[in-house]
This record gives C-alpha cells, structure tokens and sequence, in this order.
C-alpha cells in the first residue's frame, strides 16, 4: 500500500538552542547544522511562523484566515509563547510536509542529536486528519493556514 499522507518533523529545543537558531543560526551546533545540510532541511520556530501568518492576515484582512483569531490567541498567551518559541518545524526544500523516508531518516538522524546539542525531542506528525486536530468548519479547503499548522504538541 502506497503512502497517501505527508509528514512532518519537529524538534522542541532547549532555551540555549532556540535562542541560537532563532537569533544566530551560524552558530548552530556543527552536528545539527550537518544534518539539515545533507537533507536540505531548516528549522522555522514555530512562534515565528504564527505570528508571520498573524501579520500577513492583518495586512491582507483577517476575515480571509480562519485561524487567524486562534493563532493571534496562541501568540499572545505567555505560555503558549514560550512554548512555541521552543519548537521548530522541520522544512525541507522549503516544505513543511514531505514523503515519509525522508521524515524518517531525518527524525532517526536528529533523535540521534537528541541530549546532547540541545534537541530535547524529536517528533513526528502525519497529515492524516484524523490524527489531527481540523480547521472550524467553516474554514474555506484552501484558505490561507499557518505554516506548521500540523498541530498536536
């Protein structure tokens, strides 16, 4: 059977490690950085792609994204702030979800990272709705979502 759902991986970071992809991320730990060199991958925290999608339906009109006011929610709570600013999405070649070997081999690859160059964990999630929370229903099918929406942490 052939698989029909995309994935995506996530890593949650150590305040250390966050601060530096978000602020610096030349200076990434040398054995991270080689691991999303060879799979082509960057790591997008996940704060900063909410609040990307919360500036772009401010400026493009917020009635135009349905999560708009879920995700305007998610950013303003301190703790949902803190938790996001910890917790970076997976793109390769600029995708959020991606065939499942390479999810695998790149969830393999940084779980092997994990305790010691500030990955506290490495998880994988699918796109099959029914493991995922959904839009309201009165979500348009291609309405605007956040980028790194995929959301069960």
């Amino acid at each position: 059977m052939v698989d029909t759902w995309l994935f995506q991986i996530r890593i949650t970071a150590s305040p250390e490690l966050a601060g530096t992809v978000r602020d610096d991320p030349q200076r990434m730990p040398p054995q991270l950085d080689e691991v999303l060199r060879r799979h082509g991958a960057t790591l997008v925290c996940q704060f900063d792609a909410f609040a990307g999608y919360v500036a772009e339906a401010e400026k493009s009109g917020a009635d135009k994204y349905p999560l708009y006011q879920w995700t305007r929610d998610t950013i303003e709570n301190p703790e949902k702030k803190a938790r996001y600013l910890r917790s970076f999405t997976a793109y390769v070649n600029g995708e959020d979800v991606y065939a499942r070997d390479i999810a695998d081999t790149l969830q393999s690859e940084l779980s092997a990272l994990a305790g010691t160059v500030g990955i506290e964990r490495v998880v994988k999630f699918d796109t099959n709705p029914a493991n995922n929370p959904q839009p309201p229903a009165t979500v348009e099918p291609h309405s605007p979502r956040p980028r790194a929406s995929i959301d069960k942490q």
